[in-house]
């Protein structure tokens, strides 16, 4: 079994690699399973936007049944400064596939602008202020390709292992109104071009983040919660997300979504004594996808009035 394991970890290893290879060997972000229980993980401008500080963990794909299939695992802590008019995060992301590790850390300043209006909002959920918020993010990936563990002969693509150092540079934007919300960022505006290994070729990702919340008198308690996310990025396929979450007074959630061309994933997930949320959600892959379903978790733990305010 082990044996069987390990070579279907090769076949899509190799797969992988060879239609990620455009001038030296390409390298994609990772898919986040959880960013909307963790958008600071694809939009910096969400930093400091909760009324309090916020720590959150998450992970996917360790339960994987074969070796070399996606894993992650992500760390935010993020909180609002000055009077909630501006926000300081920090991250740190590991992301494995085949014999390719990626590990990144960065840290994020937000500005925000607050404005308000007089629509309705649910009495049981935490007031934010109607905010326009703008961020830049600094920090520094590890890109490693163990290229050799392959035994890949006669082909200089895969002659040595690569161990690049990035440094990055992102921005974003992001509107948050009591409804409505809408966002877009680049993670990483400098590419591979202060990487310090010559052989990578990094693809440069950008997000469109939007999604809207019914709310209404006849169903007070409830909260139903579509959204989407775009993610665009050179030498990949354009991904669209759609997801729609029903929320009940922040006690209980569940979900479901799509990801196209790819897969599709269900949730549930509990909020307990105020301050903690707890996410499962899996991924269920479809077009006879290599890469297999996927567990994931995702915890938050919010300072202060927590997720509700009763």
């Amino acid at each position: 079994m082990r044996h069987y394991s390990t070579s279907i970890a090769l076949v899509v290893t190799v797969l992988m690699l060879l239609m990620g290879h455009v001038d030296g060997m390409a390298q994609q972000t990772p898919s986040f399973g959880e960013y909307n229980y963790n958008p600071y993980l694809i939009n910096g401008a969400y930093a400091g936007l909760a009324p309090s500080a916020e720590i959150t963990l998450g992970h996917s794909g360790f339960f994987n049944s074969f070796e070399g299939s996606p894993r992650s695992f992500a760390m935010t802590l993020h909180s609002p400064i000055a009077r909630n008019k501006m926000g300081l995060g920090v991250g740190f992301v590991r992301d494995e596939i085949g014999v390719t590790t990626t590990t990144s850390g960065f840290a994020t300043y937000a500005y925000k602008i607050f404005f308000d209006t007089k629509n309705d909002r649910p009495y049981w959920q935490v007031y934010t202020p109607n905010t326009l918020s703008f961020a830049i993010s600094a920090g520094l990936s590890q890109y490693q390709d163990n290229l050799l563990e392959l035994g890949i002969m006669g082909d200089p693509n895969f002659a040595q292992n690569i161990n690049a150092s990035v440094p990055t540079i992102g921005a974003s934007i992001l509107l948050n109104l009591q409804d409505l919300f809408v966002g877009i960022s680049a993670p990483n505006l400098l590419g591979d071009a202060l990487a310090t290994d010559n052989n990578i070729d990094l693809s440069l990702p950008y997000y469109g983040y939007l999604g809207y919340r019914f709310y209404t008198d006849q169903f007070e308690e409830l909260m139903i919660k579509p959204n989407a996310l775009v993610k665009m990025e050179n030498g990949a396929p354009l991904q669209i997300d759609f997801n729609l979450a029903l929320s009940f007074k922040n006690r209980f959630e569940v979900g479901a979504g799509y990801r196209s061309n790819a897969s599709f994933n269900i949730l549930g997930g509990v909020y307990l004594l105020k301050n903690i949320r707890a996410i499962y959600h899996y991924n269920l892959a479809t077009n006879n996808s290599p890469l297999g379903n996927t567990h994931g978790l995702v915890i938050s733990y919010r300072f202060g009035e927590g997720f509700y305010g009763d």
